[in-house]
């Protein structure tokens, strides 16, 4: 099964006052193209699809537009996840429908996990690949205030929050990994240790809640992150990685090469792990005097 991870589109995203909507839309091109000429069967979007909670009509149509051409190609399954820019209800709204259309969009975190948890048959009906789609978890998902509390106890709770969130999946996928079914993790975080650039909103105040390789369980066979924008692997950990932003968002990136990662699983195991580079559309040039 061939799956690809991207992250961070922040479509409706301006430059200072520039649009940059031929830009977004040059890089959607391309990933049509991309599903095409891999055959990617899955297609894995880590958060901040938009890039305010309340997008313009045009980012809205890019989005849709997208989705509806993709459905179109060779991509069975698309799993859509909320990132700390994303509305939760913007993202929701349409769940319903595009559920028809085998697009799984799950825009914040769920009162019953198993709602995050999606298993993707192939055409026989045959279960090939589980996916633990985690969304940005806002503080009130994984913890209560408690008045008085420090700030290292803070983030302490925060960190225990996320990892516990994930670790709560380990009894529910353990069965899959007995039948050799791999199983596939997302999330929208600050890993310890990420390059970060200056263009990532601080995703808890100071970000707080980073949580090392170590903290993903060992029963995920891919980590597919959202939120920084450089695309890197977690701890120099091979199957953790942010696949980062697809354009430029501020002049810190632009030294950055911007990629798609394809990965195959072939008998419950991640076989291959390629990055593909993403075209440049507006090259973002510094002049100093």
């Amino acid at each position: 099964m061939r799956i690809l991870h991207t992250s961070d589109w922040h479509l409706g995203q301006r430059l200072v006052n520039l649009e940059r909507t031929e830009e977004h839309q040059h890089f959607l091109d391309w990933l049509l193209q991309t599903i095409e000429q891999e055959q990617v069967e899955v297609l894995l979007m880590a958060g901040d699809v938009f890039d305010t909670g309340a997008p313009s009509n045009t980012a809205l149509k890019q989005y849709y537009n997208f989705l509806t051409k993709v459905c179109a190609t060779c991509c069975r399954h698309i799993i859509i996840t909320g990132g700390n820019h994303d509305s939760v209800s913007t993202l929701n709204a349409p769940k319903e429908l595009l559920d028809c259309f085998n697009i799984k969009v799950i825009g914040g975190a769920t009162a019953d996990l198993l709602d995050e948890l999606i298993e993707l048959h192939d055409e026989n009906g045959q279960l090939e690949l589980v996916v633990c789609a985690v969304p940005f978890l806002r503080d009130r998902d994984i913890r209560l205030s408690i008045p008085g509390e420090s700030y290292e106890e803070r983030e302490q709770r925060i960190k225990q929050g996320i990892a516990a969130h994930y670790a709560a999946f380990v009894p529910h996928v353990q069965p899959y990994k007995a039948q050799g079914i791999p199983v596939v993790a997302m999330g929208h975080l600050f890993a310890a240790g990420g390059s970060a650039s200056d263009s990532e909103k601080e995703i808890h105040v100071g970000n707080l809640g980073q949580i090392g390789a170590d903290q993903f369980p060992k029963e995920f066979d891919y980590v597919a992150l959202g939120h920084l924008h450089r695309p890197q692997q977690v701890n120099k950990t091979h199957h953790i990685r942010y696949s980062g932003s697809p354009i430029p968002h501020s002049f810190s990136e632009v030294m950055d090469k911007k990629v798609v990662y394809v990965l195959d699983f072939e008998q419950g195991k991640l076989t291959e792990l390629k990055e593909i580079p993403i075209p440049v559309c507006r090259k973002l040039v510094r002049f100093k005097g």
